[in-house]
């Protein structure tokens, strides 16, 4: 493929994920002009939030990222060390998230669901299930180059068992993407997967790993509707009764994303503000990182789950600059 097809192919891409998302490359933005009003809003005494909020809701990632190269060239000054240094909390996390491209991003939240105590099995769940091959590449690329370390070796070291093999199934970036569906061969995989679960003494995690990472999501669709079919109950429900745990989350996670991601983020949204306490890097993630592929569907998925707008409870939940900046990434009330 020519670097030219290549490049076409971007762009067709990059617009039918902008199609759905809210945030849409803002007409005739100029990084030059930009960092301007980021260097007007900062300077002096007190910080003109209102400006930042303004000028980086309306812009896309693609627009946002080469500001910080632009600030450098106009300012000699570092922008992200400017930002730190002028903002704080919630919206300070949510500013520098914007800043970074998606799969810069990916990498960092990895990174930090990994490293020191404890892990954010639920982080390593959602970004590995959820992204195609080619981004799972581009992070195991930037992981490796920003932190001397594979990403399958830092998940190696920090989880175990079948969990282990799940996430490092994921992280190949391997999975069958054909468009194309057998039913024959979609049938195949529904009966080997009711052998190593519903119909055996124990379970074979293997079969689930090997059937549910490697196989095409149209192809694992048909598995899941014959599936149904075959034994009368969802596959999530045989999951949740065969395993346990984090290798239960995960696989559950799996099914979820090839189902219907954005009904996935809706939930992962919802539980990350329900009940006590916000679960805010969630939230952030969330948020940024489907703000320009899927955000429109996902709000139509959460006012469909819980009856309110995904507006609505960001706005009842957050508060300040952190809650402006989050609604304009929410693109509107539904």
């Amino acid at each position: 493929m020519t670097v030219f097809s290549l490049q076409v192919e971007a762009g067709v891409q990059h617009q039918v994920a902008m199609a759905r998302g809210s945030i849409k490359d803002f007409p005739g933005a100029d990084p030059l002009k930009d960092v301007e009003v980021l260097r007007k809003a900062m300077k002096g005494f007190g910080t003109d939030e209102n400006a930042i909020i303004e000028l980086l809701g309306n812009r896309s990632n693609r627009q946002r990222v080469p500001m910080v190269a632009a600030y450098k060239t106009t300012y000699g000054k570092d922008l992200i060390r400017d930002l730190k240094s002028e903002l704080t909390g919630n919206f300070e996390n949510l500013v520098l998230a914007m800043m970074m491209s998606p799969s810069h991003f990916d990498a960092s939240e990895l990174r930090e669901a990994i490293k020191g105590a404890g892990t954010d099995e639920a982080c390593l769940i959602e970004i590995l299930s959820s992204r195609s091959n080619a981004e799972i590449q581009e992070i195991n690329r930037i992981y490796k180059a920003e932190y001397g370390k594979k990403l399958e070796d830092a998940i190696i070291s920090d989880t175990s068992g079948h969990f282990r093999r799940l996430l490092v199934s994921l992280s190949q970036g391997n999975r069958d993407e054909r468009e194309t569906v057998d039913i024959s061969l979609a049938k195949q995989d529904a009966q080997k997967l009711y052998a190593a679960g519903e119909n055996k003494v124990g379970t074979d995690e293997s079969q689930f790993n090997a059937i549910l990472c490697a196989r095409s999501k149209p192809h694992l669709r048909a598995v899941f509707h014959e599936y149904q079919q075959m034994c009368g109950k969802e596959i999530e429900k045989s999951i949740c009764r065969e395993m346990s745990g984090h290798l239960e989350d995960g696989m559950v996670a799996v099914v979820k994303c090839i189902k219907n991601t954005p009904a996935y983020f809706a939930e992962r949204l919802h539980k990350a503000m329900k009940g006590a306490g916000t679960k805010d890097r969630t939230l952030i993630r969330i948020m940024v990182s489907r703000s320009e592929v899927d955000m429109l569907d996902i709000r139509q998925e959460y006012l469909k789950a819980y009856g309110k707008s995904l507006y609505t409870d960001i706005s009842g939940d957050t508060s300040g600059d952190y809650k402006k900046l989050l609604v304009k990434l929410c693109g509107g009330s539904d």
